[in-house]
């Protein structure tokens, strides 16, 4: 399979740069990368060749596509510029990896043009998927803190350290709380929403999620932070796991109490689920319905936001 990643470089808080690693050494053959100016597209193209990639650096999309003939297409750029690769990559039947959010949550109706998208891929027959990639660890949550028993109510807590502040915080972070509520409880509605932000660098969120007979009670708390690595805790009903980096070979690991597991990369299993998706022509774990309901709900908080 033949990759094209758009948005490679490292500028503020991208990962392109570790997708493209990861479908590299998971078989896929990484050919071109897209960035906005010559430069910045000969710097992604040369961090690659660090991971033994040789991908030739355009600054034109349509260019690119026709030059190198990809089978798919990664959507690793700032996310103002999703939805119009997105319509692009599935006019031409270019099969879709999108980081997280799949479109901001700013425009006008998300929730319409996420599904007309969706709706023509599947037409195609294009397998699209978007990165966000906790749920994937969810497994080594459970090896930590054992099963995770879902009762009638719940609890759920979350706290990240997103790069940007404000309101965009939301559009950055909140896709992967709402990613851990679906795995979990499935679809559900938002009742009871508070947002709360303090000097525009501190935020929490408060809401019921509604799903079924059952019901969780969220908390979602986040604070601007600019250097690597970034805090990221979370759990359900009081187990509280915290992430936690070793900046000299990336192993990640959770803390609980006093345990500590090495896991693997969630990244790297969210970029090898999207390639046997393909292979098996199936849908990708963080697919088709997952990825309205993000949309849908996140376009709720964030018009739920309103200057402190």
């Amino acid at each position: 399979m033949k990759v094209s990643i758009i948005g490679a470089g490292r500028k503020r808080n991208g990962i392109g740069e570790y997708i493209g690693k990861y479908f590299h050494k998971n078989g896929a053959k990484v050919i071109s990368v897209l960035g906005t100016t010559e430069e910045t597209s000969a710097k992604a193209s040369a961090v690659l060749r660090r991971y033994g990639i040789e991908a030739i650096p355009f600054t034109d999309f349509y260019k690119m596509v026709e030059g190198e003939r990809p089978d798919a297409v990664v959507i690793a750029s700032p996310s103002s510029t999703h939805y119009e690769y997105l319509v692009n990559c599935v006019d031409l039947g270019l099969h879709i990896f999108c980081e997280k959010p799949f479109v901001r949550p700013d425009i006008d109706d998300p929730r319409i043009k996420v599904e007309g998208i969706l709706k023509d891929a599947k037409e195609k027959k294009l397998t699209v998927a978007m990165n966000s990639q906790w749920p994937f660890a969810i497994k080594y949550y459970k090896r930590i803190c054992g099963e995770i028993e879902m009762k009638k109510s719940n609890k759920f807590f979350i706290s990240m350290s997103p790069f940007c502040s404000g309101r965009e915080m939301i559009s950055e972070s909140v896709p992967h709380a709402l990613s851990l509520l679906y795995v979990l409880l499935g679809q559900g509605e938002i009742l009871d929403l508070k947002v709360e932000s303090v000097k525009q660098e501190e935020m929490i969120i408060r809401f019921k999620y509604l799903s079924g007979t059952k019901d969780c009670v969220v908390l979602i708390k986040l604070v601007k932070k600019e250097e690597q690595p970034r805090d990221l805790q979370f759990g359900w009903n009081d187990k509280i796991v915290r992430r936690s980096l070793n900046l000299k070979n990336y192993d990640i690991y959770f803390s609980y109490g006093n345990k500590k597991l090495k896991i693997a990369d969630p990244l790297e299993l969210s970029v090898r689920n999207f390639i046997e998706a393909i292979e098996k022509r199936q849908e990708p774990f963080i697919g088709y319905a997952h990825i309205m309901h993000n949309a849908s709900l996140l376009k709720e908080i964030y018009d739920g936001y309103s200057e402190a």
